[in-house]
């Protein structure tokens, strides 16, 4: 099974993609993961390495790319990545997790220990970054949804319930109609 989770910086994508996974007994491959240490590497915030992206085609398609061939080629896999619903495009189920703006930036501002004003900031300049780079890159309207299987807003149910609502769809998968 291949399962690839998507979403927006702070609607709960590693969270819950990491426990899902794990009660899946799932491989866990984490694109923001690769994103993020890439942005450490080079002694650069997510932002500026964001803008560093922009002009710099090489950081995406690498990532992407890895992303298109683990999918490709191995199996019994949670792909998770804002294009993992594009670049996995053989996955049994596509998720799409959102949430409110403000929320998202508040959990972003408690996971990187920063001000509400800055992650709310960092958010909308992430997020304008990556739909510029993704339709100029792929002709990819991040906005567009159509192609997921399930799309869940993280701000109507607590961790646990969405978790329960992946792995019941997991565990629901009908491979002869999927």
């Amino acid at each position: 099974m291949i399962v690839a989770v998507s979403g927006p910086a702070g609607a709960g994508t590693s969270t819950t993609s990491r426990a899902v996974a794990k009660k899946a007994k799932l491989n866990h491959i984490c694109a923001g993961q690769i994103f993020r240490e890439m942005a450490t590497d080079n002694k650069m915030t997510l932002e500026r390495f964001s803008e560093y992206a922009e002009q710099n085609p090489e950081i995406d398609h690498k990532i992407d790319q890895k992303q298109k061939e683990i999918a490709e080629n191995k199996n019994n896999i949670l792909l998770e990545g804002r294009l993992a619903g594009w670049m996995a495009e053989n996955a049994d189920i596509k998720i799409w997790l959102k949430a409110p703006l403000k929320l998202r930036a508040k959990r972003v501002a408690k996971r990187e220990n920063i001000q509400l004003k800055q992650a709310l900031h960092e958010v909308k300049e992430r997020e304008k970054s990556e739909k510029t780079r993704y339709q100029e890159y792929y002709q990819i309207d991040i906005d567009d949804l159509t192609i997921y299987d399930l799309i869940i807003d993280t701000a109507n149910w607590n961790k646990q319930s969405v978790i329960n609502i992946i792995d019941t769809a997991i565990n629901n998968y009908n491979e002869e109609t999927g």
